[in-house]
């Protein structure tokens, strides 16, 4: 009704979140096709498609010739932030790390700023003042130090919000600061916002990495891909690659200090795109406008023969890592 399609005469793309159970999946397959009757049907893991967009998206019909899909996910929404390591098209279910900030917090954060720097706004337009400032204003800082004496120094770099009541429709108006920066930091150094996150976001993306197979940590090192609206932040990317870099570098020096040989050099890189906020979206069209496509739909044949079961597996994965 509301898609103004048939869905018998369509194949259908769903994505799912990391670890989700095989029941889940054993429902949804008989709900679309059972109750929707759908022609085919895949079920993808949202890490998988977001990577997937990012190496294949300029043009599918690569995805046969190039090597294996392998890299790291950094999915950060609006609840709750992913580490996906996907290793020849697999994800590595045991090395997944998560953290719970994301982006809901980032605007809880800059509401109890305003709240505690007693910003003559109206309550009831906190919420979306909040969010606004998140979304047009905020940004990422190189060094917190620096960034502080720049306030100090330059008052262009303090910005004016207006908006008007609901009610009554009177205007008010409001400084941003140092709420533009301080926000998103919280990727970085969580202990600014809640005591129940201690691990910044640069050292957990190490721990995933790490507690992955050896043969494959280079490769995701050099391929850490961003996804969601929360990584859309300005030097996002820029910050999380110099910091994981840190963390690497100093261990290979620790390495050195401990056995006097001088190890191999790790490269790091983190990729943005225009597209990173819809990054599972873009990877699904990508995919299912791509040949591989038609080789991993469950048909509604084989769930005929087969039952909801055929949805445990995930042919994709095996496509790719072939």
């Amino acid at each position: 009704k509301y898609l103004r399609c048939d869905p018998e005469e369509h194949n259908v793309l769903l994505t799912e979140p990391p670890m989700n159970s095989p029941d889940n999946r054993e429902q949804t397959a008989e709900i679309m096709f059972e109750t929707f009757n759908v022609a085919g049907l895949h079920i993808g893991v949202q890490a998988v498609l977001a990577l997937y967009g990012h190496l294949y998206g300029q043009d599918p019909s690569m995805a046969a010739s190039m090597p294996a899909l392998t890299g790291t996910v950094i999915d950060a929404g609006d609840g709750v932030t992913h580490i996906v390591p996907v290793a020849d098209g697999f994800v590595i279910g045991s090395c997944i790390k998560e953290i719970p900030l994301a982006g809901k917090d980032v605007t809880q954060f800059i509401v109890d700023m305003l709240r505690d720097r007693q910003e003559p706004i109206p309550p009831e337009c906190r919420l979306e003042a909040a969010t606004t400032i998140k979304e047009k204003h905020a940004y990422i800082a190189k060094d917190l130090v620096k960034e502080f004496k720049k306030y100090d120094e330059n008052s262009s770099k303090i910005k004016v919000l207006e908006g008007n009541k609901p009610r009554s429709q009177e205007k008010w108006s409001i400084e941003i600061g140092h709420e533009r920066f301080l926000a998103p930091e919280i990727f970085f150094n969580p202990e600014i916002f809640s005591e129940r996150v201690t691990t910044p976001l640069p050292n957990l993306v190490d721990q995933c990495i790490q507690s992955s197979p050896i043969d494959y940590r280079r490769k995701l090192y050099e391929n850490v891909v961003l996804s969601g609206g929360s990584t859309m932040f300005e030097r996002f990317p820029e910050r999380l690659q110099r910091d994981i870099k840190g963390i690497v570098d100093a261990r290979l020096q620790r390495a050195f200090d401990k056995s006097g040989s001088k190890p191999s050099d790790i490269s790091v890189k983190v990729s943005s795109s225009s597209k990173q906020r819809y990054a599972v979206w873009f990877g699904g069209s990508v995919f299912s406008m791509g040949p591989l496509f038609k080789h991993v739909l469950h048909t509604k044949a084989q769930y005929e023969e087969i039952g909801p079961n055929i949805a445990r597996s995930n042919a994709l994965s095996a496509a790719l890592g072939a």
